[in-house]
C-alpha cells in the first residue's frame, strides 16, 4: 500500500468518525437502537423501522435474517462512503437537508445503492435527485462543472445511472448556444447596408474555458468531444486546450519551458499523469490548422519526448507542425535531447522528420493544385515563399547546432539537404553553417569536407561571401576554385555591362549564367510555366519550318517534271532561280544564294531532319 493509498483510508476514517458524531446529535435518544450499520470503517447505531420503510436494499438484509434478528449490517463499497450514508440515514428517518451541486451526484449513487426508488415509497430520495439534476444542474454550465467534479469519485456508477453524460451534454448545448448568441452580437451594418461580422469585437462566449480547466482529464476529454460534435468552432476548442494544457504542465516549470533542459525521472506517479495528459490532448487537438500557436504544439512535443509518450503522439505533433512551419521560430526548433547523456545537445532525429512532414505536405498540395495555377506567370506562390521561410530557419537552425562537438557529419547533412533545390535562392547561410561546423570540427577528412561543399551552389553565393569562401582555406581546394571561376565570370559580366561595348560573346555568357541561376531558383510551377511558353515558341518554329518544307516538295515534284521535258541548261538556270525565290538557305550574297555554303546547307539539313522526324 503506497503513501497516497493510505492517506485515502485516513481520510474515509476521519469523515465515518464525524458523521457518526453527527449521526448522534439527530438520532432518536429516547428509542434504543436496534440495528448497526457499518459504513467504511464507521458504525452507525439506526433503527431498523426507518431505514427498511425507504430503502429496499436494507429490506431484503433484515428479512433474509429475521429468524436470528440481525442487529449488524454491513455495507461494502457504498458509494461516497459514510457522508453519503449519513444523508441517506437522515432522509429515512424525515429530517431535512439541502440537496446541492456538491452532494448531488453522491445522493443519486447512494439512492441507487440502497435502492431508494419509488418501489418501496413515494418521493424516494432517488426521484428526489434525480429531479434536481434534470431542474436544477442541466440549466446552468457551473453547476454541471461541479457536479462532474463531484462525480470523479463515483465512477463507473454516476455514468451508469448517466449523471455524468447529461451534464456533459447540457455543457456542450449551453457552451454552443453561448456561441451563437456572441457570434449575433457581433453583427453590424457597414456602410453599404451590407450585414457582416465585426470580426475585431471580443467574443465573449467563451467563458466557459476558465471553468473546464477544474474536470479531470478523463471527463474533459468526454467534454471536448461533446463540443466537437455540437459544432463549437475550433479556435474556442483549441484555446481550451491551450488553457487546460497550460494549467496542467506548468505544475512542473521543467516540463513546458523550451530552455530548461532538466532531466526528469520517467518512473514517478506525476508525470505518469502528465503523459496521459499530454498524450489526451494531443488526441483532441483541431484538424484545421492555426487555431493553437505553433509555440503550443512545440511546447507539447516537447513533453511528449520528455515524457517518452507514444510514437503516434510525437508523429501527430510533427505532422502538425510541419504543416505550418514557415511560422515557427529558431527558438522553436531548438528542441533539447532528453534521452542519452553523450547524444547532441539538441533533438536534432525530431526536427529532421518535421522538415520532411514540410517537404511531403509542400509536394501534396502542389500536386493538387489545378494545372490553371502552374501556367500562372507569378514569380512566388505561397508554398514558394514558405519555402524561402523554412530555408532561412533551416540555415539559422544548422549554424545554431553547428558547434556541437558530438553532432555526426550524417545527421548535419541530412538536415541542410532536406529541403528540395530551389528553396534557396542565396546560400549564404548554408555557407555560414558549413563554415562553422568545419571550423568546429577540425578533423574531418578531404572526403567528408567534399560532402559538405557538394551542399553549397557557389552561384548563390553574394558578393561578400563569395569573397569570404575564396579566402577560407577550411574549403577543399576545388571549390575555392569554383569560387574563383564565379567570381571571375561576375566581374567580367559586371565590366561587360559597364563598358557599353557590343560584344555578343561574354553578353550571351553572361545570360547563360544568370538564366541558370535564376532556374535553379524557380519553383516547379514557375519552371512550369517558362516551359510551355518555350513549348509555345517552338511550335510556331515548327509550323514555319513544315511551310518550308511543303513548298520544297511542290518544287521537287516541278523539278522532276521539268527534267523529263528537258535536259537542257535552260533547266538548271530556271532551277537556280526557284531556288533564290525559295530563300531557304538565306541571302548571304549573290553568289551564296545560287551556292550556299557547307556549313549552311549541313545546319540546315539537320533542321530538316529533325522536322520530319518530328512529324512522322
Amino acid at each position: 500500500m503506497d503513501l497516497s493509498d493510505k492517506q485515502q483510508q485516513q481520510q474515509q476514517l476521519s469523515l465515518a468518525k464525524c458523521a457518526r458524531q453527527r449521526c448522534n446529535e439527530w438520532i432518536f435518544r429516547d428509542v434504543p437502537s436496534d440495528i448497526t450499520i457499518e459504513v467504511s470503517g464507521g458504525a452507525f447505531s439506526l433503527h431498523k423501522f426507518p431505514l427498511v420503510s425507504r430503502s429496499g436494499r436494507i429490506r431484503k438484509l433484515v428479512a433474509e435474517h429475521r429468524d436470528s434478528d440481525i442487529s449488524r449490517v454491513e455495507l461494502l463499497n457504498l458509494p461516497g462512503g459514510a457522508e453519503s450514508f449519513e444523508l441517506a440515514a437522515k432522509f429515512c428517518y424525515g429530517i431535512n437537508f439541502e440537496i446541492t451541486s456538491m452532494n448531488v451526484a453522491q445522493l443519486c449513487c447512494v439512492s441507487d445503492y440502497l435502492e431508494m426508488t419509488e418501489e418501496f415509497s413515494k418521493d424516494n430520495l432517488a426521484s428526489r435527485a434525480d429531479e434536481y439534476v434534470e431542474s436544477i444542474v442541466c440549466k446552468n454550465l457551473e453547476i454541471c462543472v461541479e457536479v462532474l467534479q463531484q462525480c470523479e469519485n463515483l465512477l463507473p456508477l454516476a455514468d451508469e445511472l448517466r449523471i455524468v453524460s447529461r451534464c456533459i451534454d447540457a455543457i456542450a448545448s449551453k457552451a454552443c448556444a453561448e456561441q451563437i448568441a456572441s457570434s449575433f452580437s457581433r453583427l453590424e451594418y457597414s456602410s453599404s447596408g451590407r450585414l457582416h461580422m465585426n470580426r475585431q469585437a471580443k467574443c465573449e462566449g467563451d467563458w466557459w474555458i476558465e471553468d473546464l480547466s477544474v474536470l479531470r482529464i478523463d471527463l474533459y476529454q468526454k467534454v471536448i468531444t461533446a463540443m466537437k460534435c455540437r459544432g463549437v468552432r475550433p479556435e474556442s476548442i483549441g484555446a481550451s486546450l491551450v488553457n487546460y494544457a497550460q494549467k496542467e504542465l506548468t505544475k512542473k516549470s521543467s516540463l513546458w519551458n523550451p530552455s530548461s533542459q532538466a532531466k526528469v525521472d520517467l518512473l514517478s506517479g506525476s508525470n505518469g499523469q502528465e503523459k496521459l495528459v499530454v498524450e489526451t490532448i494531443v488526441s483532441l487537438l483541431p484538424v484545421e490548422k492555426l487555431v493553437v500557436p505553433i509555440t503550443f504544439l512545440f511546447g507539447l512535443l516537447r513533453s511528449a519526448v520528455m515524457l517518452d509518450c507514444t510514437v503516434a503522439c510525437r508523429l501527430d505533433l510533427e505532422r502538425r507542425i510541419g504543416s505550418q512551419l514557415d511560422i515557427a521560430t529558431l527558438d522553436d526548433l531548438l528542441i533539447p535531447s532528453f534521452r542519452h547523456a553523450g547524444d547532441t545537445l539538441f533533438d536534432v532525429d525530431t526536427v529532421h522528420r518535421i522538415l520532411v512532414n514540410f517537404s511531403q505536405q509542400d509536394d501534396s498540395e502542389d500536386d493538387l493544385e489545378d494545372a490553371s495555377v502552374f501556367e500562372s506567370d507569378s514569380p512566388h506562390s505561397p508554398s514558394q515563399s514558405a519555402l524561402f521561410k523554412v530555408a532561412k530557419l533551416v540555415d539559422n537552425y544548422l549554424a545554431e547546432i553547428a558547434p556541437d562537438a558530438n553532432l555526426k557529419l550524417a545527421k548535419f547533412i541530412v538536415i541542410a539537404d532536406a529541403l528540395p533545390a530551389h528553396a534557396r535562392t542565396i546560400h549564404d547561410g548554408l555557407y555560414r553553417a558549413i563554415d562553422i561546423y568545419l571550423k568546429t570540427h577540425q578533423n574531418l577528412s578531404e572526403l567528408d569536407r567534399k560532402k559538405l561543399s557538394k551542399l553549397i551552389d557557389f552561384q548563390k553565393l553574394s558578393q561578400e561571401a563569395g569573397a569570404h569562401a575564396a579566402q577560407n582555406e577550411r574549403l577543399p581546394l576545388q571549390s575555392i576554385v569554383q569560387v574563383l571561376y564565379f567570381e571571375q565570370i561576375r566581374l567580367r559580366n559586371a565590366l561587360s555591362c559597364s563598358s557599353g561595348e557590343d560584344d555578343h560573346k561574354p553578353t550571351h555568357q553572361s545570360w547563360r549564367i544568370s538564366s541558370g541561376a535564376l532556374s535553379a531558383a524557380m519553383s516547379p510551377r514557375d519552371n512550369y510555366a517558362s516551359l510551355r511558353r518555350e513549348n509555345r515558341e517552338l511550335k510556331l518554329e515548327l509550323a514555319r519550318l513544315r511551310m518550308r518544307l511543303n513548298d520544297l516538295e511542290k518544287e521537287h515534284v516541278c523539278m522532276k517534271r521539268d527534267m523529263e521535258k528537258s535536259n537542257s541548261r535552260k533547266f538548271m538556270s530556271s532551277f537556280s532561280k526557284k531556288m533564290g525565290k525559295l530563300g531557304f538557305f538565306g541571302h548571304s550574297s549573290s553568289r551564296g544564294s545560287s551556292s550556299p555554303s557547307k556549313h549552311s546547307h549541313r545546319t540546315d539539313s539537320k533542321v530538316i531532319e529533325r522536322t520530319c522526324a518530328s512529324t512522322e
